[in-house]
Order: C-alpha cells, then sequence, then structure tokens
C-alpha cells in the first residue's frame, strides 16, 4: 500500500531522501529542503511538522518500495541465484549511475543511537524486512541445491546484507563504484558454490 502524500509532500520526501542518503539525519535541515524544492519552511512545517516525522515518512516510503521490489523480483525471477544476482545488480546500477550510492536505513542506522525512536523503529523493520527476504530466497536456493551454506539461513542473509551494506560504504569511501562488485562478487560465489 503506497502512502498517500501530496505531490508538494511528495517532492519534499524525494528531496528528504536525498539528503539523507548524502549526509545523515543531522546532515541536513528545513532551511536545505526549502532551498532544494524552492519553497518556505513553513511550508515544510505544513506537512511535516517536525524532523522526526518527515524521516520517518521517508523511511516508511522507503520501506514499501523496497517491499513492493523485492515481491516484484520474486514474480519476475523464480530462480534464488537469480533473484539475489537481481538485488546485488540493482545496488550495483543505483551506485554506478549516482541515482542511490547507499541505501538510506543503512546510511541511518549508522546514526542509530542519535535518531528518534519512531525513525529507528522504521529503519529497524526495514532490516527485518530484508533479512526475512534474503533468508526465504536463501531457503528456497538450499532446497533446489543452488546455494551451500556456511551457517544457518537467516545468518547467512544477514552476513550477505551486511556485504552488500558494506559493499556500499566502500565504494563510496573509495570513490569508485567498481569496489562494490569486488567486495559483493566473492560472497555470491560462495553462496552459489563456485568459491
Amino acid at each position: 500500500m503506497e502512502l498517500e502524500l501530496s505531490p508538494r509532500a511528495a517532492e519534499i520526501v524525494a528531496c528528504a531522501q536525498s539528503l539523507l542518503v548524502a549526509g545523515g539525519y543531522n546532515g541536513f535541515s528545513y532551511a536545505d529542503i526549502s532551498a532544494a524544492v524552492q519553497i518556505s519552511k513553513p511550508t515544510i512545517h505544513h506537512h511535516f511538522p517536525s524532523k522526526a516525522e518527515l524521516v520517518q515518512t521517508v523511511v516508511k516510503r522507503y520501506r514499501q518500495q523496497a517491499r513492493d521490489g523485492m515481491a516484484a523480483t520474486d514474480r519476475a525471477i523464480a530462480d534464488p541465484v537469480g533473484r539475489l544476482e537481481a538485488y546485488t545488480a540493482y545496488w550495483e546500477a543505483c551506485i554506478r549511475d549516482g541515482t542511490a550510492s547507499l541505501c538510506v536505513c543503512a546510511m541511518l542506522a549508522a546514526e542509530m543511537p542519535a535518531i528518534p525512536p519512531l525513525v529507528a523503529d522504521e529503519v529497524r523493520g526495514h532490516f527485518f524486512d530484508l533479512t526475512g527476504w534474503l533468508t526465504t530466497t536463501l531457503e528456497q536456493g538450499v532446497a533446489s541445491g543452488a546455494f551451500r551454506l556456511r551457517a544457518s539461513p537467516r545468518a547467512d542473509a544477514m552476513a550477505l546484507m551486511a556485504t552488500v551494506h558494506g559493499a556500499m560504504l566502500a565504494a563510496r569511501a573509495y570513490g569508485d563504484p567498481a569496489i562494490f562488485r569486488t567486495i559483493v562478487a566473492p560472497s555470491m560465489a560462495q553462496l552459489s558454490g563456485k568459491a
């Protein structure tokens, strides 16, 4: 179910998401959004009375888009290996073309001790959603003989998720999108028994 947002509120949320990915929760203010979207700060406050509510909306929307993306991947790709390859290819493309150099929830997770609880709860929810999808995909891959796990499906799912998020950070730190594939490829090969 898509969050109902007015066109102006959706524009504010999209801008806030870009600013979150670029600099985290404390890396932007309503003044930054005002300048980028060309609206007054009181108008932003009308839509989102507090920064915490704005970021909560960003993460709720992000979570829904991620769940929709995972469901679409499941419908489009029957093969568990293909699903994981699609997941990592998605992030590789986002990093390479600059549409999203980092998962907004990974960025916010790094700030977990300092972000408001209502935002932290949504961030945790995203990690649970993603872990659940990866776990199910790995379980299906084990059942079909496509994957060889080092630990339980859930533990390997969390390890893969950490590898993908770490690869995003490394690609950003090195200023080299190719680093993402360099880090992720060995984990994918290990899962499929090709390592």
